[in-house]
């Protein structure tokens, strides 16, 4: 007897309704603001960017938040992919961006910002060929160039354009308007002490320093009306010595109460690059680290309040909402992971909900290669082709995968899905691959949570999966496949260093599967992501780490956003000997050549993480059996799990 599903039942206080002005919240999620460069040259909405906010609203959302609405473009822009709200022609993508969440279900809100002292200057994402004059609350000497101190007659002009960009909100459809002033951006400036060093009424005491973001709010309530729901994001502490502590964060908190219906907590400022990664909690913060924040301004508050925080399980945010620490739970990244979190929670299916890998891949796609993409969403960014099914195949086909990893996992559920016979074969005795050795360590437990997501989707898929197996040209000749897919994953480079097979050298995959087989003095070669990230697992285990880099910076290939966390983390686990050659391994530590000098490197275990390579010549020769063969993940190239989950679902889709 198949069991009934509860609906909603599990998580009682998540799926509760609240009204928020003229809005009925169906749930209290909210897809917090996020701004992918899907924006075009004159500041408009482009279809790809329509789609994404529209997955979102499918997926079940009560609202969806589009992020840094710019009011005063002249001055506000912190890049150049920015919504700007007074450009000519941009009301029609945002009416259709209005239409496509209400459609879906969902209320639309805005995020009206400005970047205050960024706004001109190189910043995140910035043209550095064009500088404007960056003004700032005070003369300011940024790496970037001078702030000017804003002129009051230009605060009044900007006062009055948060006023005119809620209108325009407002008649083009939405539902909601944030007023950001947090993370560093103008309100959050003239806040701060630490930049606001005016005489004037917009300097000084906390009130003056409020002046600015108090008058922008009541500009953009007499443009909307009383009933008209305004939600303003605000830090609960900036994290920042002489920036706003907790008790300065409440008391704005108290001074917008009767100005707006919703409070949004967040912290600290994400153009500083220590800040980064509290704001936009890394793998190295526990999920819901600032929730504590909002609970704070709830106690003195009588409007909503919501938190944020890498928030991704139903089961926390439940007991946020139940404990009455915050109102409304704001999700980011998890709503790129898996834009449905909300619907398969109140469906109760949490177990299917995709995690969020806190890896910033969406971070660096947005500020590389202006789109979006996410490590373990493949449609994220494709949104826009997604909405066109591709047709079921007229042929159900046999299909054979070799390879258990995310690459194959991936593959099989997708084609099965799409009405193919798939048996899918791995050699060792559980499906993961290098998922495994990537989630050992203590920090990592989202892949692990990963692995058993796609492990599941695997048997509800109905692909038969056979273990302990190595697939040969035999195996493949006596299975005879109609199509074959090599997902055998890459191997670990062993260069020809002397010494390397020496008994206390460990390779880099084994050493994060067994730290236990380590010594207590680990020198650990090579400083890309794979060695970083070893080094942190293994001082946590209580080793004593070194990392031996040739070149002059340790994971120079990971995105600056995981990066700015993990290097912090690097640095109270590990030595690093940077520019520095490894010439043999000696059975007391590691024989280098530093600086034209050579130096002996203790150690009892030498761990190899010098990369890894594709077995071009396994593939060959499986691939060489059949006609209709497919290559995908590491085996077809070496990449990051972004690469395996997409080749392995585009790869599905194409049988």
């Amino acid at each position: 007897m198949e069991e009934k599903k509860l609906c909603g039942k599990r998580y009682p206080h998540l799926f509760s309704p609240l009204r928020v002005g003229n809005v009925k919240m169906k749930n209290r999620i909210i897809c917090a603001p996020t701004s992918p460069s899907m924006i075009d040259l004159n500041g408009h909405f482009t279809p790809e960017m329509t789609a994404y906010l529209e997955e979102k609203a499918k997926g079940g959302a009560g609202v969806v938040t589009y992020g840094e609405a710019i009011v005063h473009s002249a001055t506000g822009k912190s890049h150049n992919k920015q919504l700007q709200l007074d450009a000519f022609g941009v009301r029609q993508g945002m009416t259709e961006a209005a239409r496509l969440i209400h459609n879906a279900g969902s209320y639309a809100n805005i995020q009206l910002s400005h970047g205050g002292m960024y706004g001109g200057l190189a910043s995140v994402g910035g043209d550095v060929d064009k500088e404007n004059i960056a003004y700032g609350p005070s003369d300011f000497e940024m790496p970037q160039g001078h702030v000017t101190e804003m002129p009051r007659e230009l605060i009044y002009e900007i006062i009055e354009s948060y006023g005119k960009a809620a209108k325009l909100c407002k008649e083009t459809g939405f539902d909601m308007v944030q007023v950001h002033a947090a993370h560093g951006w103008l309100f959050s400036q003239f806040l701060s002490p630490v930049f606001n060093q005016r005489a004037d009424e917009f300097g000084g005491s906390l009130e003056n320093r409020a002046r600015f973001f108090m008058l922008s709010l009541d500009a953009v309530r007499n443009a909307v009306g009383p009933l008209f729901p305004i939600e303003a994001r605000i830090s609960g502490d900036d994290f920042t010595d002489r920036g706003l502590g907790m008790d300065d964060c409440v008391k704005v908190a108290e001074m917008i109460d009767d100005k707006v219906d919703l409070i949004n907590v967040s912290c600290g400022n994400h153009e500083d690059p220590d800040m980064f990664c509290r704001t936009h909690p890394s793998a190295f913060y526990k999920r819901g680290v600032n929730v504590y924040l909002a609970a704070e301004v709830k106690k003195h508050v009588k409007t909503p309040v919501a938190c944020v925080g890498s928030l991704n399980d139903p089961a926390q945010m439940e007991e946020i909402i139940a404990s009455g620490m915050a109102d409304v739970v704001e999700l980011g990244r998890a709503s790129l992971a898996d834009p449905y979190l909300p619907q398969k929670a109140y469906n109760d299916e949490a177990d299917d909900i995709t995690p969020c890998l806190r890896c910033y891949e969406c971070f660096g796609a947005t500020g590389e290669l202006e789109m979006v993409k996410c490590a373990v969403n493949p449609i994220m960014g494709e949104q826009l082709q997604a909405r066109y099914k591709r047709p079921l195949p007229e042929k159900k086909k046999k299909v054979l995968i070799v390879g258990g990893g995310p690459a194959g996992m991936e593959a099989a559920i997708t084609t099965a899905r799409r009405g193919h016979q798939v048996t899918l074969v791995e050699k060792t005795e559980k499906l993961g691959g290098n998922l495994h050795a990537a989630g050992a360590a203590y920090f990592k437990e989202d892949v692990q949570k990963l692995i058993k997501v796609l492990s599941s989707r695997v048997k509800k898929a109905g692909v038969k999966v056979i273990l302990n197996t190595e697939v040969t040209t035999d195996y493949i000749k006596t299975f005879h496949p109609d199509a074959l897919m090599v997902a055998i994953g890459s191997e670990e480079l062993r260069p020809p260093i002397k010494g390397l097979d020496s008994d206390h050298v460990v390779m880099a995959i084994e050493a994060e599967l067994h730290p236990e087989k380590l010594g207590q003095k680990v020198a650990i070669v090579g400083g890309g992501l794979v060695g970083a990230e070893g080094a942190v697992g293994f001082k946590h285990e209580g080793k004593e780490c070194v990392i031996i880099e040739t070149k002059s910076e340790i994971a120079e290939e990971v995105n600056s956003f995981y990066r700015g966390g993990l290097m912090v983390e690097v640095e109270k686990s590990a030595a690093c000997y940077l520019n520095t050659k490894v010439k043999e391994i000696l059975s007391t530590g590691v024989l280098c050549e530093k600086d034209g000098e050579d130096i002996i490197i203790e150690a009892d275990t030498v761990v190899c993480a010098l990369g890894f390579k594709s077995p071009f010549e396994k593939v060959d020769a499986l691939t060489d059996c059949v006609d209709e063969y497919y290559i995908l993940g590491d085996c077809r190239k070496v990449g990051k799990i972004y690469d395996a989950i997409n080749t392995g679902y585009y790869t599905g889709l194409r049988v």
